[in-house]
């Protein structure tokens, strides 16, 4: 089952990473040519989704790896690390394009003429936007299924390239065919894509700095978890329930009352049951220490 999400994953990274070495190729090459500084912008964040595929095909197969005696717990966090490394990947960019379109938008507004965009950097824009937002889908609909953050989190990466297309297709589009007086909205449209950018790096950041942290799962989850262990035959009481993520898994602790005059066998049979239970709801990889306690 690892092997092969470790296989799916790394095989759904590499369909993004080689789609993205064509994108990096098509956006500089024509952005720089066709006078376009939006489609540059859209370039380098390209070439930020290429520099993220490679930490999630790095980190995967380690957060993967089966526990061990230096880590007990396994391997999850590294995958919430390659989530963490993407965000202020993306945010260092978002900064990068948003400054590099602020000193072409002061330089029009002092009075310098913009060159007017080839066309074919329209054509490019369209092929990115249909691109990208297969990659997103492609990437969302494993990343959901194997429960992956790393994947899921390249999955936004996609996504925010797919709108930063759109935002440099508008920027062309008014710049190729209203005008010199509107050549100003292509780097307009470069500081949306950088606006963009930083936002869907701090979307990215949110729930792996969470993970971090170990801050709870959600309270959905928890009450799940609650009511399953709750109605396993011989639980009395349910106290004391803490959980956490772990990468792609849980981390689940909980003390649970049975009753005094049952023997330890029994009692442990009661306890095995609960794993069952939430390992058969929640998944294999799911860590769980039940603490059993006498009913006062």
């Amino acid at each position: 089952m690892i092997n092969n999400a470790i296989h799916i994953i790394r095989r759904v990274t590499l369909v993004g990473l080689w789609i993205n070495v064509a994108l990096v190729a098509a956006k500089l090459f024509f952005g720089y040519w066709g006078n376009s500084d939006a489609l540059v912008a859209d370039g380098y964040h390209s070439l930020s989704d290429f520099i993220t595929d490679f930490i999630v095909i790095i980190f995967v197969a380690t957060a993967y790896k089966k526990a061990d005696r230096q880590h007990p717990y396994g391997h999850g966090k590294y995958e919430t690390i390659a989530s963490v490394l993407i965000s202020l990947i993306l945010l260092f960019v978002g900064v990068f394009i948003g400054y590099d379109g602020f000193l072409t938008l002061m330089k029009s507004l002092k009075g310098q003429m913009l060159p007017r965009p080839d066309i074919w950097t329209l054509y490019v824009a369209i092929f990115s936007i249909l691109a990208k937002e297969f990659c997103y889908r492609y990437t969302m609909h494993y990343g959901k299924k194997l429960d992956s953050s790393a994947l899921i989190a390249n999955a936004w990466h996609h996504r925010s390239d797919a709108i930063s297309s759109v935002a440099t297709l508008i920027g062309v589009s008014f710049a190729l065919f209203m005008g010199a007086q509107w050549r100003i909205m292509d780097p307009i449209a470069s500081i949306i894509i950088a606006i963009m950018i930083a936002a869907s790096a701090l979307k990215i950041a949110k729930p792996s700095i969470d993970e971090l942290l170990e801050r709870s799962l959600p309270e959905e989850q928890t009450r799940q978890m609650h009511n399953l262990i709750k109605a396993v035959p011989g639980v009395l009481r349910v106290h004391n329930l803490r959980s956490r993520r772990n990468g792609h898994s849980f981390i689940v602790d909980v003390n649970i009352h049975v009753d005094p005059d049952i023997t330890v066998r029994e009692g442990h049979a009661i306890s095995t049951e609960v794993e069952n239970q939430l390992h058969k709801k929640f998944g294999k990889d799911v860590i769980i220490y039940v603490h059993t306690e006498p009913q006062n």
